[in-house]
Protein backbone atom coordinates (compact mmCIF):
# COMPACT_ATOMS: atom_id res chain seq x y z
CA UNK A 1 0.00 0.00 0.00
CA UNK A 2 1.29 3.45 -0.86
CA UNK A 3 2.25 5.83 1.92
CA UNK A 4 0.17 8.63 0.33
CA UNK A 5 -2.94 6.43 0.57
CA UNK A 6 -2.23 5.59 4.22
CA UNK A 7 -1.77 9.31 4.95
CA UNK A 8 -5.17 10.09 3.39
CA UNK A 9 -6.84 7.25 5.31
CA UNK A 10 -5.35 8.54 8.58
CA UNK A 11 -6.67 12.03 7.80
CA UNK A 12 -10.13 10.58 7.17
CA UNK A 13 -10.15 8.83 10.52
CA UNK A 14 -8.96 12.01 12.25
CA UNK A 15 -12.25 13.51 11.10
CA UNK A 16 -14.04 10.88 13.16
CA UNK A 17 -11.56 11.01 16.07
CA UNK A 18 -13.04 13.98 17.91
CA UNK A 19 -15.93 13.59 20.37
CA UNK A 20 -17.60 16.83 19.29
CA UNK A 21 -17.45 15.87 15.61
CA UNK A 22 -18.88 12.44 16.43
CA UNK A 23 -21.71 14.08 18.37
CA UNK A 24 -22.45 16.32 15.40
CA UNK A 25 -22.35 13.41 12.94
CA UNK A 26 -24.65 11.48 15.25
CA UNK A 27 -27.06 14.42 15.39
CA UNK A 28 -27.02 14.65 11.61
CA UNK A 29 -27.51 10.91 11.13
CA UNK A 30 -31.13 11.08 12.28
CA UNK A 31 -34.07 13.13 11.04
CA UNK A 32 -32.38 14.72 8.03
CA UNK A 33 -30.64 18.07 7.66
CA UNK A 34 -30.31 20.50 10.54
CA UNK A 35 -29.36 24.10 11.22
CA UNK A 36 -26.54 25.08 13.57
CA UNK A 37 -29.15 25.96 16.21
CA UNK A 38 -30.75 22.53 15.94
CA UNK A 39 -27.35 20.84 16.19
CA UNK A 40 -26.43 22.95 19.24
CA UNK A 41 -29.72 21.98 20.91
CA UNK A 42 -29.30 18.29 20.12
CA UNK A 43 -25.60 18.01 21.09
CA UNK A 44 -25.51 20.51 23.99
CA UNK A 45 -22.25 21.89 22.52
CA UNK A 46 -21.64 25.63 22.29
CA UNK A 47 -22.51 27.41 19.06
CA UNK A 48 -18.89 28.43 18.32
CA UNK A 49 -17.74 24.85 18.93
CA UNK A 50 -20.41 23.42 16.61
CA UNK A 51 -19.63 25.99 13.92
CA UNK A 52 -15.90 25.23 14.05
CA UNK A 53 -16.46 21.48 13.80
CA UNK A 54 -19.04 21.87 11.03
CA UNK A 55 -16.46 23.86 9.06
CA UNK A 56 -13.94 21.04 9.56
CA UNK A 57 -16.42 18.32 8.57
CA UNK A 58 -17.51 20.34 5.53
CA UNK A 59 -13.95 21.07 4.42
CA UNK A 60 -13.15 17.35 4.62
CA UNK A 61 -16.25 16.46 2.58
CA UNK A 62 -17.98 14.47 5.31
CA UNK A 63 -20.99 16.80 5.38
CA UNK A 64 -22.66 19.15 2.93
CA UNK A 65 -24.63 22.33 3.40
CA UNK A 66 -27.45 24.07 1.63
CA UNK A 67 -28.85 27.56 2.10
CA UNK A 68 -32.63 27.80 2.44
CA UNK A 69 -33.63 31.41 2.87
CA UNK A 70 -31.59 32.88 5.70
CA UNK A 71 -30.60 29.54 7.20
CA UNK A 72 -27.95 27.01 6.30
CA UNK A 73 -28.82 23.35 6.69
CA UNK A 74 -26.18 20.69 7.20
CA UNK A 75 -26.39 17.00 6.43
CA UNK A 76 -24.13 14.00 6.05
CA UNK A 77 -22.63 13.95 2.58
CA UNK A 78 -22.94 10.25 1.75
CA UNK A 79 -24.28 6.90 2.83
CA UNK A 80 -20.68 5.73 3.20
CA UNK A 81 -20.14 8.14 6.11
CA UNK A 82 -23.22 6.67 7.78
CA UNK A 83 -21.91 3.19 7.03
CA UNK A 84 -18.57 3.95 8.74
CA UNK A 85 -20.46 5.12 11.83
CA UNK A 86 -22.67 2.01 11.75
CA UNK A 87 -19.66 -0.29 11.42
CA UNK A 88 -17.84 1.53 14.25
CA UNK A 89 -20.85 0.99 16.51
CA UNK A 90 -20.86 -2.70 15.57
CA UNK A 91 -17.15 -2.99 16.43
CA UNK A 92 -17.77 -1.19 19.74
CA UNK A 93 -20.62 -3.51 20.61
CA UNK A 94 -18.32 -6.47 20.06
CA UNK A 95 -15.15 -5.03 21.66
CA UNK A 96 -16.29 -2.26 24.02
CA UNK A 97 -14.56 -3.65 27.13
CA UNK A 98 -11.22 -3.97 25.36
CA UNK A 99 -11.48 -0.55 23.77
CA UNK A 100 -12.46 1.02 27.11
CA UNK A 101 -9.42 -0.55 28.81
CA UNK A 102 -7.02 0.33 25.98
CA UNK A 103 -4.33 2.72 27.16
CA UNK A 104 -2.60 3.16 23.80
CA UNK A 105 -5.06 5.77 22.50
Amino acid sequence: MKLDQIHLEAKLFKGFADQSRLLILSALSSDGSKTVTEIVTKTKLSQPNVSAHLACLFECGLIKKARKGREIFYEINSQEVLEIIRIAKKILKKNSKEIFRCTNY
